[in-house]
Parts: C-alpha cells; sequence; structure tokens
C-alpha cells in the first residue's frame, strides 16, 4: 500500500512540475542581426591581372654630402621591377604590392676621381683638377631590391583610369660599385686620348640598404620619392651620405 501511495505521489508530483514549466512564459530571443553587406562586393577585378612592371627614372641626390665632394649635373638612375599585387577582399581600393628587380644610381662628378679601389682606411673624392685627369667622371652602383608597398587605387577595377597613392620600403643587396672616367685631358683640359677607365670594388660601401618609398599617379604615370635610412658608406670609412631619389614611375598599379 505504502509503495503504491508513494508511486501515485511521485506521478501527481511530475505531472504538477511539468505543468509548472509549460505555463511558465517564454525569453523571446533577440532577432538576429541581418548580415553586413560588403558595400565593395560589386567591385569586378576579375580582369585586374595580379603582377605588373614597374619602371622608374629618376634623379639621384645624395644627402648630408659636403660640398668638397664635387657633384656635378644631372646625376640619374634607373629601377625595373616585377611586383604582385593582393588586394585587400574587404575593400579592393588597397592592396599589398611585393616584387624584385634591380636599381642603378650615377651620380656624376666634377674633376673628382672617387678611389673606390683604393688602400686607405677611408674613401677618398681626390680633385683632380689641376693634373691628368678624365672630362666626365662617375660613381656607379647596382642594386637587387626587393620592394614592398600598401597601395590605395580610388577605381581598383579600372587602375589606367584612377588616382594611386603608395607607400613602402624596399631592401637592397649591393652587387657592383665603380668609378669610371671618360676623356682623359691635360690639366689645361686639352684633350689626350679618348678611352674610358673604370675600377670596381664594393669594400667602402655598405652590403645591403633600407631605402623608405612612397608614389602618386593617375593611370599609368606617376610621381616618386625615396630616401635610404641607412648610411651609404660604411661607418668610419667617410661622409655620412643619406642617398634620395625624385623622378618618374611608368606601372599598371
Amino acid at each position: 500500500m505504502k509503495q503504491y501511495f508513494l508511486s501515485v505521489s511521485v506521478l501527481i508530483f511530475s505531472i504538477v512540475a511539468k505543468a509548472q514549466v509549460d505555463t511558465l512564459p517564454k525569453t523571446a530571443l533577440p532577432p538576429a542581426k541581418p548580415k553586413k553587406e560588403n558595400k565593395f562586393s560589386h567591385i569586378d577585378l576579375s580582369n585586374r591581372a595580379n603582377d605588373h612592371f614597374l619602371f622608374q627614372i629618376f634623379y639621384a641626390g645624395w644627402a648630408n654630402a659636403p660640398d668638397s665632394l664635387n657633384t656635378k649635373g644631372f646625376s640619374r638612375g634607373f629601377n625595373a621591377y616585377l611586383m604582385f599585387d593582393f588586394p585587400f577582399k574587404t575593400d579592393p581600393r588597397f592592396s599589398v604590392g611585393i616584387g624584385a628587380g634591380v636599381g642603378t644610381d650615377n651620380i656624376y662628378m666634377d674633376k673628382t676621381t672617387v678611389e673606390v679601389a683604393g688602400v686607405t682606411p677611408t674613401l677618398r673624392f681626390r680633385n683632380v683638377s689641376d693634373t691628368t685627369h678624365f672630362k666626365k667622371y662617375k660613381l656607379a652602383t647596382t642594386y637587387l631590391e626587393a620592394p614592398i608597398e600598401l597601395r590605395f587605387a580610388a577605381n581598383p577595377a579600372n587602375t589606367n583610369k584612377s588616382f594611386k597613392v603608395a607607400l613602402g620600403a624596399k631592401i637592397g643587396l649591393l652587387v657592383n660599385a665603380h668609378n669610371k672616367g671618360k676623356n682623359l685631358q691635360s690639366g689645361n683640359n686639352t684633350t689626350i686620348n679618348s678611352y674610358i677607365q673604370k675600377e670596381s670594388s664594393k669594400r667602402y660601401f655598405n652590403g645591403n640598404r633600407l631605402v623608405l618609398t612612397g608614389r602618386i599617379g593617375y593611370g599609368f604615370i606617376g610621381v616618386f620619392a625615396t630616401y635610404q635610412v641607412n648610411a651609404f658608406i660604411k661607418e668610419g670609412a667617410g661622409p655620412t651620405i643619406h642617398p634620395y631619389n625624385i623622378g618618374l614611375t611608368i606601372s599598371g598599379l
């Protein structure tokens, strides 16, 4: 009898408890927020190539160079890179460009030879105006370089008709440095012989460089500027020169 009473009591308690749960007000869940639509999702980049050649011609200068170095004329250079472009999925107006290529600088001197193959502890810039000398002197350097850029294109689907900006940096490895003289002359500037003399050595120069870069343009054409962060000549081997470039860029992006 007691077992029967206990079983009935448990059954009644279970029914009452279930009824109370079913009658409790159900808490309403907040409505799901609509997924935010990417306002740039309509931009079609299927016809935009991911690799581009970038060419630059420029004026090459030396910041912090003493006047005694006797630079002369329009020093210049040329850069050429193969760049790969990676647009941001969230906003294809922005992209990252990375690449590789070569950069050359040619600094012209006025009756001054840069003794790159010298044996002295420091690099000599020797004025030879009062003795036999070449009519033209230049110091030329060549680097293998790897640039990286953060880019913005106002019209990413048609960069040929778009305003563009890019900021970045590049690292370079020095592969050649040489001094070149052309057309030998006497002390009174009379031509003695028309020939070219070249001396090559990298011993006085830093073997790598870090350069900050920036460019702005429209379509294929733009202007750019660079500044080398580390010194051109090794510490203790000469003046603390920081090369810079200002020039024109031809590029798809």
